[in-house]
């Protein structure tokens, strides 16, 4: 895997985040994501070890154990990133174009279930303030706009609920065409 060009550091949004150490364009991706920890009743989390709950990325069939760097990415409700496997591989991908020094960020509703409810801290002027962890709880306008990066794994997971969406939205059923549009920087 090749080193990525970000770095860990104090965050604006919350803690430490990721930072980008060159300007990366909308569409090129931007870090690996190491899923080599799975979380298990046979390896669970090691919080001596620095392993919390909150480290975690639950998967379709399993839960990992985030690892530095990525596991300090920050959300924001405008990101500049989004995760999308290739050939296997989970990738950090670029949004929008992201600048020297930017700090790294994504929805964390993006390929994301489940029924918590937590408090956003992004600070963006479009903050969506309160979230459900549930991607179909997004309002209508983020729905139509992130469904196209959504993770293959993640639409076969969620095919009626994807299906279900594109239909009240007024969209193709087929999400290949719009798959991967790279969007640019609204600098």
């Amino acid at each position: 895997m090749p080193k990525p060009d970000v770095e860990v550091r104090a965050s604006p949004i919350h803690g430490r985040g990721v930072f980008a150490t060159r300007a990366h364009r909308a569409g090129e991706r931007v870090l690996p994501i190491d899923d080599s920890r799975s979380v298990t009743d046979d390896a669970p989390l090691d919080p001596d070890k620095g392993e919390f709950e909150h480290h975690q990325d639950y998967l379709w069939t399993h839960n990992v154990l985030m690892q530095e760097p990525e596991r300090f990415i920050n959300h924001c409700c405008e990101p500049n990133t989004y995760i999308k496997t290739f050939n296997g591989v989970r990738w950090v991908v670029a949004y929008r174009d992201i600048e020297l020094a930017d700090e790294i960020t994504y929805d964390y509703c993006i390929n994301s279930y489940g029924q918590e409810t937590w408090e956003c801290r992004c600070g963006h002027p479009k903050c969506r303030k309160l979230h459900r962890t549930d991607f179909f709880e997004l309002p209508d306008e983020k729905l139509r706009e992130y469904l196209p990066v959504l993770d293959d794994w993640y639409v076969a997971l969620a095919g009626d609920r994807v299906a279900a969406a594109l239909h009240r939205l007024g969209l193709s059923d087929d999400l290949k065409p719009i798959v991967g549009r790279p969007r640019r920087s609204r600098r």
